[in-house]
């Protein structure tokens, strides 16, 4: 056993030759089953890059702070940038006995560069080694979470605008309603998965303060230059308390609740996916490679894409549930717990990028039947707003205009008949206010273009709200 100069643990050797990080208080290895249950190995590796990254820095800032010589610092970047290059090319044997990411990276350094090696964590904690890790992976799916919602965006925008004179029933309470355009209905989507942008930048901004200098819990004796740390790993801050540095995750749950909102979205398109493309609805046909057919049924086209794309958003959930779960109880500083957060964001952010390009696919690949959607759009008394408006703008209250249409529908429905099916006298007969120009205002396509305010779905309104959300992809896309 050797104390190593500038370093803040002892090293105890075991069996193999390795080294525990936090042995010296130890006569005793631990056991096989204990080893195996406290590694985060097999979840943690996958931020080796920020784990580089981040002692890289750390050991720059110590040397430019003479805490380590220049000799050292140069000796363990060239030993970081050398495990690294090995791990790219999948040459890196990971060994479960280290624990986690940083332990492995940390004792095949001192392997391969010895004694600087070891003054590699001199003024740092495994805890805030961690915690800005965690920081920097997060920064990093954000990141890509946000590319891939661009890209989804894009297609709903490029599909509203190739669509942009198809009629489709709007609903309420999946009861025919009124009339819209297809376009108006798939830019509704784009809108929500534009704020689902929004709130991953937060999420990523959140993320964007670094931890190191903390160590373990109140700081440290050495003159660290938290700083420039940060400034080297590219945050935009420092976090100002040591125990909030290493104890919170906070910025993962705001990355989990943007994704959790983000797939409740793609849940909800996906949905509509498998009514439309149902023989119920007939309104789309999903392309043969974004559908499966069955094992016994030869006839079945089944959007079981759609359908894992909504299930998945039970996972992403869970993920989210998971680390709420996990913080509610946990006492400040640091506690063991915290690496159940480490496998949450990376399950939810693969989920999602995956379940937004299925998403696009389908859009990008699917056969609009739009004379299906137009025969339904004038079905289930969808003109009878247009026709009460009808009344009143000719000087009838609308509340009574109301009532005069809804008698009318009544009819409709005892004689088997649609509104389009009435004969003037028909109309007559309910109100004297009705005139042969009532026609015009049955019209599905009419219907649609007549809502002329700001947001609605008529054709020249969609026009500027085709515009504002190519805007906005522009604005998001340069941020």
């Amino acid at each position: 056993m050797a104390h190593c100069f500038g370093r803040l643990f002892w090293y105890l050797e075991k069996g193999d030759g390795s080294m525990v990080l936090w042995g010296g208080r130890f006569e005793a290895g631990v056991a096989e089953v204990t080893q195996e249950f406290g590694a985060s190995l097999p979840v943690d590796k996958h931020l080796y890059k920020q784990d580089i990254a981040g002692s890289k820095a750390h050991a720059k800032m110590l040397a430019a702070q003479g805490i380590i010589s220049a000799e050292d610092e140069q000796a363990i970047a060239k030993g970081l940038t050398g495990i690294e290059q090995d791990i790219d090319a999948g040459n890196f044997t990971f060994d479960i006995n280290d624990e986690d990411i940083h332990m492995s990276i940390e004792s095949e350094l001192t392997r391969r560069i010895g004694e600087a090696g070891k003054r590699l964590h001199t003024g740092r904690s495994r805890n805030d080694q961690v915690a800005t890790d965690t920081r920097l992976g997060v920064k990093a799916l954000a990141k890509e979470l946000m590319e891939a919602n661009l890209e989804l965006r894009h297609v709903l925008v490029d599909a509203a605008k190739k669509y942009d004179k198809v009629i489709l029933p709007g609903y309420t309470h999946m009861q025919h309603a009124q009339p819209v355009l297809l376009s108006h209905h798939l830019l509704a989507y784009s809108w929500m998965f534009a704020r689902d942008f929004t709130r991953l930048k937060a999420a990523f901004d959140a993320a964007d303060n670094c931890p190191l200098g903390a160590a373990a819990l109140a700081g440290t004796s050495y003159p660290l230059d938290r700083q420039m740390t940060a400034a080297e790993l590219g945050f935009a801050g420092v976090i100002p308390n040591s125990l909030d540095a290493v104890s919170d995750r906070d910025f993962l749950l705001d990355l989990h609740y943007a994704g959790s909102v983000m797939a409740m979205h793609l849940s909800r398109l996906s949905e509509e996916i498998v009514l439309w493309s149902s023989s119920e609805f007939g309104f789309i046909t999903l392309s043969d490679s974004y559908s499966t057919g069955s094992s016994i049924m030869p006839q079945k086209k089944n959007p079981d894409f759609a359908e894992l794309t909504r299930g998945k958003t039970g996972r992403v959930y869970g993920d989210l549930m998971a680390l709420l779960t996990t913080m509610k109880s946990l006492p400040l500083a640091y506690n063991k717990d915290l690496q159940e957060s480490k496998e949450g964001p990376a399950d939810a952010a693969k989920t999602l990028l995956d379940c937004m390009a299925i998403a696009s696919g389908m859009l990008e690949t699917m056969t609009v039947n739009a004379s299906t959607m137009l025969a339904q759009a004038g079905k289930g008394f969808t003109a009878a707003t247009d026709v009460a408006d009808y009344l009143a703008k000719k000087g009838m209250p609308f509340r009574e205009a109301h009532e005069v249409v809804g008698k009318l529908v009544l009819y409709c429905e005892k004689h088997g008949k649609g509104l389009e099916d009435l004969t003037a006298e028909e109309f007559q007969a309910a109100s004297p206010l009705f005139g042969d120009d009532i026609a015009q205002d049955l019209d599905p396509a009419g219907i649609a273009n007549a809502r002329v305010t700001y947001g609605g779905t008529g054709e020249k309104a969609v026009c500027v709200q085709l515009a504002e959300a190519k805007e906005r992809l522009a604005a998001d896309g340069g941020r």
